[in-house]
């Protein structure tokens, strides 16, 4: 899984007919903090929980993100399948949803 943030949308107007009527975000790699990793990594994610810009999410990639019920059988590399409240390490708060 990778901790990432929302920093936009994609919009295809033409696309697999699969994957017609999902909503796919632009998500860069964030710290524990929820700040973006300057140079992170760029991914393409299929939005499976209603993420919007700026929410900090986990992505899963590869064959897990073909496991929700959104995305079963369809070619996705990417899914966001969880938003981030909160994020503790070693019981300090590194990261509180506003």
């Amino acid at each position: 899984m990778l901790l990432g943030r929302v920093i936009g949308t994609l919009v295809a107007t033409r696309k697999e007919p699969t994957v017609e009527g999902l909503k796919m975000l632009v998500v860069q790699t964030c710290d524990v903090d929820g700040a973006v990793k300057a140079g992170g990594a760029i991914v393409i994610a299929v939005d499976a929980v209603g993420a919007g810009q700026g929410e900090v999410v986990l992505v899963c990639a590869g064959s897990s993100a073909r496991q929700t019920q959104m995305t079963q059988n369809r070619p996705v590399d990417h899914t966001i399948m969880a938003i981030v409240d909160q994020i503790a390490v070693g019981g300090d708060r590194k990261y509180v949803k506003d």
